[in-house]
């Protein structure tokens, strides 16, 4: 269960206001997102529709239906806030919502300038890690597409920030292919990035690096003979009577925490003997990972070991680094992806038009960032702070 501080929770209180007329920051980006209807019967501009969109979003609504209800019952209070001229009190139907999201702006855009507004925000001093890691909004997987609609995103798990996202085509094997672009899109200057195996590639490698970043991969079957190479070297050796043996510079580091009735002891043990010969481009250690799970109810143990190899050198990234950069890879699951589907409900929610489907992801990976970024650690609760006075959640998206 997600918890929340005193002091988180009184950060955006602090920024409660009144009649919100100064339209800044966020609703500077809204603006420039290009509307593609015709002049002719436009009742609200694209703007306020966005942001009455993401204020919904913001006090705890998941779905096209609640948000356009939650707008219209508060519609005398955002009338005055954002200083509408209306010549009728009517906020917009859900169908308005549903057309704009799907035809008449670009998820492209969107994407870009959502981006851009993150980018700008105050930081914490934590961004040497970006995540990278894919995602099916299952909610738009019909029979005749069981596929569905596949994002990859760019995470920063120190932040809790998502950098940018982009569509894979047909299904997630094809993210090799788009975590090239992806990453082109960004600023990998003193970065490491961290991602599941299938991204564990030598192009990719080389990429990282020659764009000013590091790599640290997890090695399994794809890369089956740069695994057995790796698992070689961290087999224990048989000893010859009369032979010595070849000196080793392994260095280990070791974590043990406890959680959810488990105690779960990490061990990573790193090498540089394989820099000058193994055959991946930049790299600096290789690395044993293994993990122990302690059941305290049963007694239960389990074991799992993973191999792994990094740009990262021993001056660069000691052992407890390492590990560090290592775990950080599941904070793409916890920060990000686990509150899409479970607080935003993104799973649930029908979208049979992947167009809809895509906006809605996009909005949600700003609304969980913009929480993230103002220090919430439980989102649900931070939803029903802003639900309960909506004046705090328009000055967070006004920036006043």
């Amino acid at each position: 269960m997600e918890s929340i501080t005193n002091n988180e929770q009184s950060k955006p209180a602090e920024q409660a206001t009144g009649s919100l007329i100064h339209m800044g920051q966020l609703l500077e980006y809204l603006r420039r997102v290009k509307d593609g209807r015709k002049r002719r019967g436009i009742r609200y501009r694209l703007d306020v529709i966005l942001a009455l969109f993401i204020l919904a979003k913001l006090c705890g609504e998941n779905k096209v239906y609640g948000i356009a209800d939650w707008v219209q019952l508060r519609s005398e209070y955002l009338i005055q806030a954002l200083d509408l001229n209306l010549k009728r009190k009517r906020m917009p139907h859900h169908s308005t919502y549903r057309r704009i999201l799907t035809d008449e702006i670009s998820a492209d855009d969107l994407e870009v300038l959502f981006s851009e507004y993150l980018a700008q925000l105050p930081r914490r001093g934590q961004e040497m890690v970006i995540v990278i890691d894919g995602k099916t909004v299952r909610g738009t997987i019909t029979t005749e597409d069981p596929f569905g609609l596949h994002l990859l995103a760019a995470y920063l798990p120190g932040e809790g920030i998502v950098l940018m996202q982009m569509v894979v085509e047909k299904d997630k094997e094809n993210e090799i292919v788009v975590a090239p672009k992806l990453l082109q899109c960004l600023d990998l200057r003193n970065k490491v990035v961290i991602g599941d195996a299938m991204h564990t590639q030598r192009h990719l490698s080389a990429q990282i690096v020659e764009a000013g970043g590091d790599f640290v991969w997890i090695v399994k079957d794809n890369q089956a003979n740069t695994r057995q190479a790796i698992e070689q070297l961290f087999a224990p050796e048989k000893s010859v009577p009369g032979l010595g043996c070849p000196a080793m510079d392994f260095e280990s580091a070791q974590t043990t925490e406890k959680q959810a009735g488990r105690i779960e002891t990490r061990q990573i043990t790193v090498s540089s003997l394989m820099k000058d010969y193994l055959d991946w481009p930049y790299l600096g250690q290789v690395f044993k990972l293994e993990r122990r799970f302690f059941t305290l109810a049963t007694g239960e143990v389990e074991t799992e070991i993973q191999y792994g190899l990094t740009s990262l050198i021993r001056q660069k990234a000691d052992p407890e680094k390492l590990l560090s950069i290592v775990r950080s890879e599941w904070e793409i699951e916890n920060g990000l992806h686990y509150r899409r589907d479970v607080t935003f409900q993104e799973d649930q929610t029908r979208m049979t038009d992947k167009k809809m489907g895509r906006a809605m992801a996009i909005i949600n990976n700003l609304v969980v960032s913009l929480l993230n970024n103002q220090g919430f650690s439980n989102h649900a609760q931070a939803r029903r702070v802003f639900n309960a006075s909506p004046g705090k959640a328009l000055a967070l998206i006004c920036g006043l």
